[in-house]
């Protein structure tokens, strides 16, 4: 039978073996009553921590609320700053301003689309007053940060350091995933990520034991004993559903890391002579998970792609269309088009094809052969 469409994501074809096992958690959680932090949200902790390498982890409502506690427990608020890249999804602005802090950003490395170490250096010299109080890198699309660089940048300038590892889990810089090179690894479980819940959810890593504690006081309104609030921090629980879920793909979680690569592969075989476009860069120092298989799309023809690709019914993405620093909602900071021209020229240009554990080297070579076509008309 002949490819005729291919999707963007397959929840079906992932989930499909192992859907009886997710009904069975989830109706014993139904049953338990236990709803939320339930005995499988400790348990999800439990195993996640292991399966990171980090000392805690805390099961929390999505990954934006992770980068807001993580800030919270920092005690960073109104008064301060947080750098971070302008390409990315806007969740890491947001929890930045709902926290009552100041976005600056710095503009990114080209080939890794992440956030180059030594522009952030330069900020950091020229912050005379020291308002910049954190660093929060993303590791966009699975290509992690260079944190060890990072690491050395913070130590100087006496900054934090959040990852924004929500779209990196199981990414490893030297055999130390992400999210453990910071004060806080901050990931998000939704449902398209590499591990999605069935919802909403997320988790925040620490190995410092007062941060872990801090933590989990503001997930559940800045208390620690049940009526007694020392801080004040808001409803940041995770679901015991969501839990029970995640316990069922976690140990999956390798083998669908493995699937993308492999697929992530196959593409730069397909597509590495294609002119017109760019694959995607690894960093020599990491893997990539590949969250997202992005290419960048050159000489302007994204659009014209995009244009054949919809007629072909090829699943496709822009990640993402607007720079953070051009968004309307954070017009007030005086950011302009130009301040970031590497960022704002990867917005023009980048295009997330098909990726999922189950795509199959057919439905990809129809990928590529669209591409070809779109490219060439």
């Amino acid at each position: 039978m002949s490819i005729q469409s291919v999707p963007l994501l397959d929840f079906q074809r992932q989930y499909r073996d192992i859907l009886p096992t997710v009904s069975q958690s989830v109706s014993r959680v139904i049953e338990s009553g236990a709803f939320i932090l339930g005995p499988d949200v400790s348990a999800f902790e439990k195993e996640v921590a292991q399966w990171m390498g980090a000392r805690f982890a805390l099961g929390v409502s999505n990954g934006t609320d992770a980068l807001f506690i993580a800030m919270r427990a920092l005690g960073i608020g109104p008064g301060d700053q947080v750098l971070s890249s302008p390409f990315t999804f806007f969740a890491t602005v947001s929890a930045t301003v709902n926290v009552g802090a100041t976005p600056v950003f710095s503009d990114i490395d080209p080939s890794s689309f992440n956030l180059d170490v030594n522009r952030i250096e330069d900020i950091l010299k020229k912050d005379h007053q020291k308002k910049i109080k954190a660093i929060i890198p993303v590791h966009l699309y699975g290509q992690a940060c260079d944190m060890e660089a990072l690491q050395n940048v913070a130590k100087e300038h006496q900054v934090h350091l959040i990852e924004d590892a929500c779209q990196s889990i199981g990414t490893k810089i030297q055999e130390r995933k992400t999210g453990n090179w910071g004060s806080f690894g901050c990931f998000s479980l939704y449902p398209t990520k590499n591990l999605g819940a069935v919802g909403d959810a997320g988790i925040l890593i620490t190995h410092d034991e007062h941060l872990a504690k801090m933590a989990a006081a503001i997930r559940t309104h800045g208390s620690r004993e049940r009526y007694v609030h020392e801080w004040v921090g808001s409803n940041f629980r995770m679901d015991t559903v969501q839990a029970a879920a995640l316990r069922v793909f976690l140990p999956h979680l390798d083998n669908w890391i493995r699937l993308r690569q492999e697929a992530a592969q196959y593409y730069d075989e397909q597509l590495s002579q294609l002119e017109g476009i760019v694959i995607p860069h690894r960093s020599p120092f990491s893997t990539h998970t590949f969250h997202q298989y992005t290419i960048r799309v050159l000489n302007k023809k994204r659009a014209r792609l995009i244009t054949h690709l919809k007629s072909q019914q090829v699943g496709h993405m822009i990640y993402y269309p607007i720079p953070c620093h051009l968004q309307k909602a954070i017009s007030y900071l005086g950011y302009q088009a130009g301040d970031f021209p590497l960022a704002e020229q990867a917005a023009q240009e980048v295009l997330s094809l098909p990726i999922f554990p189950g795509i199959t080297s057919q439905e990809q070579d129809y990928v590529v052969a669209q591409i070809r076509a779109g490219l060439a008309s």
